[in-house]
């Protein structure tokens, strides 16, 4: 089991209902999110083009925060979801330093926080919070391992590109273009 996500940038209006839905399922404290959209312009006036993303941590196969944490406070779960144990975090901000999406931030309560796909709510058989309220319908999640989900159905029928891909982390992020 492989968890993924797709973000299709020709679908999103950048409306940021995702962001809060995200705050409002995990008690993001106002302020900070787990999850943000980007704007990007692209060409030259006047043939420019605006990529509208929605952005959050990746799920790294290959995840920098995990490696550097030092009490093991950042670890990867079943599906290949990133997570960090709030109780064994001591907030010394390695992880947050190493990823290259800048998708962590200090919780004020003193660990670090991140998005988790909402591992609670697809446990239970449920979308996560942002996909589930999206009024585009342009995010996408599931197991690539399954070649009938939908994910694996949407990634095999669309380009698609991953950000920072220099970085080499086998990201779960795609972006569909």
């Amino acid at each position: 089991m492989r968890y993924a996500m797709a973000i299709d940038t020709k679908k999103c209006v950048g409306c940021s209902d995702c962001v809060v839905a995200c705050q409002t399922e995990n008690n993001v404290p106002v302020g900070y999110c787990r999850d943000w959209v980007t704007e990007t312009v692209y060409g030259t006036y006047p043939l420019l083009e605006l990529e509208l993303r929605s952005e959050r941590c990746n799920h790294c196969a290959d995840a920098p925060c995990v490696r550097c944490c030092p009490t093991g406070a950042s670890h990867i779960v079943e599906g290949g979801v990133v997570l960090v144990t709030e109780f064994d975090c001591i907030g010394c901000g390695a992880c947050i330093e190493s990823c290259p999406y800048d998708a962590r931030f200090s919780h004020p309560e003193g660990y670090v926080d991140k998005c988790t796909f909402c591992i609670h709510r697809v446990r239970d058989g449920l979308k996560p919070a942002c996909v589930s309220v999206c009024p585009t319908h342009c995010m996408y999640f599931g197991d690539m391992d399954d070649p009938n989900s939908e994910i694996a159905q949407i990634l095999k029928k669309r380009k698609y590109k991953v950000l920072a891909p220099e970085a080499g982390t086998d990201p779960k992020v795609y972006y569909l273009i």
